[in-house]
């Protein structure tokens, strides 16, 4: 039976992406506007993106926010949205990496909210208005700049939680390769992989003979193996600024439009992190493989496409491409297990398969029918991996 595609898509986001994309900053704010201006731990002093946003918003009333986390915190965050409402400010103006561009959007539909903000990342409360955001990408991985998708971590409450409303799409996105440059080559890595695993949970499903989804969602995969395996050139203009464009490309929406997804990876992912403060990408890289062979008679076509289309292997078996994909995020030096990324808790599997039961993920279903026989086996395999 023919699968039928049905979608609505819309993305109003306005990308100027180049050297001269902060040129129209000063124009796609406007100029009445009291803008919140969000950053994290103050790395944009260094590339050169808040001397440049500074002084494109030189004519407007500004406060600014530092100190948006990784995985921004509500605790965080809410202090933000305490100086939006003392300020009496409408425009929230994020400069940074996803983290920030997250948070930009939940400071923008709780700051008319009077309840706890965990209602909106948990979805109690829903989203249907929110003050208008744009960002400034100064990392690239998740994409955030142009979806209506937010995480959101509860420290108090250790969880992480995404949650989406086309309300808090950002009205424009400043992308500019060059503000990369300057970061860390964990971050690099980090979001090239990050970029990778979003394209996958839109595509290693099942084939539906999406030829359209599938080659945009191939090309954009393909990039990112190309870069993973230039990534001794990680400091020039073209490699940057095609990692940027990919990450964009992997979340805005669009290669998932009609045929079925698997967000498993994401949604286990987050408990690692909230449990154990791990980089969103290191934990994608710790679960993805090792979900992939739990689930690869489900997923045995696409993978087998997948290792023939991005992977440029013969005759692949399912079994072929998941060591290619291993092989992928070894060159990028990001672990496969929790003791590559450092955790020696020995108690780890059961603290894991305890928090996933309390959220309701370790029957995770899906197209896959995983199962909590399947998740606890996994977890046990990324805590023992030998």
């Amino acid at each position: 039976m023919t699968h039928q595609f049905q979608f609505n898509y819309f993305n109003p986001t306005r990308l100027l992406f180049g050297p001269e994309a902060m040129s129209a900053l000063a124009v796609l704010v406007p100029k009445q506007a009291r803008v919140l201006l969000m950053y994290g731990s103050g790395s944009i002093r260094r590339n050169g993106a808040y001397d440049e946003v500074m002084a494109a918003l030189s004519g407007h009333a500004l406060v600014e926010f530092a100190g948006v986390e990784p995985n921004p915190s509500l605790e965080t965050l809410d202090r933000a949205v305490a100086l939006v409402r003392q300020e009496q400010l409408d425009f929230i103006l994020a400069v940074g990496g996803g983290s920030v561009v997250d948070g930009a959007k939940y400071v923008a539909c709780a700051a008319g909210y009077a309840g706890d903000g965990w209602d909106i990342v948990s979805g109690r409360q829903p989203v249907t208005e929110a003050l208008p955001v744009g960002a400034v990408i100064t990392l690239a991985a998740t994409g955030s700049e142009s979806n209506g998708g937010a995480v959101v971590t509860s420290l108090a409450r250790q969880q992480k939680k995404a949650f989406f409303a086309e309300a808090i799409r950002p009205r424009f996105a400043v992308l500019k390769p060059q503000y990369l440059v300057s970061l860390p080559d964990r971050q690099l890595a980090n979001g090239l992989v990050d970029a990778f695993v979003h394209a996958c949970e839109q595509y290693l499903t099942y084939p539906v003979d999406a030829l359209v989804q599938d080659g945009h969602a191939e090309a954009v995969m393909r990039a990112l193996r190309l870069l993973a395996e230039r990534y001794d050139e990680r400091r020039s203009l073209g490699w940057l600024q095609n990692l940027m464009w990919a990450a964009n490309q992997a979340l805005c929406g669009i290669l998932g439009v009609g045929v079925p997804q698997d967000w498993a990876t994401h949604r286990i992912a987050v408990e690692l992190t909230a449990l154990y403060g791990i980089d969103h990408g290191r934990t994608l890289s710790i679960l993805q493989p090792r979900l992939l062979r739990e689930t690869i008679e489900a997923k045995r076509a696409k993978l087998e496409q997948l290792g023939r289309r991005v992977f440029d292997l013969v005759d692949p078996c399912a079994e072929d491409v998941i060591d290619a994909i291993e092989t992928m995020y070894r060159r990028l030096g990001m672990p496969l297990s929790l003791d590559d990324a450092g955790v020696t808790d020995g108690e780890a599997a059961a603290t894991i398969l305890a928090a996933l039961r309390a959220h309701g993920l370790d029957a995770f279903g899906g197209h896959a029918g995983i199962d909590a026989a399947m998740t606890a086996r996994m977890i046990r395999r990324i805590c023992w991996p030998a």
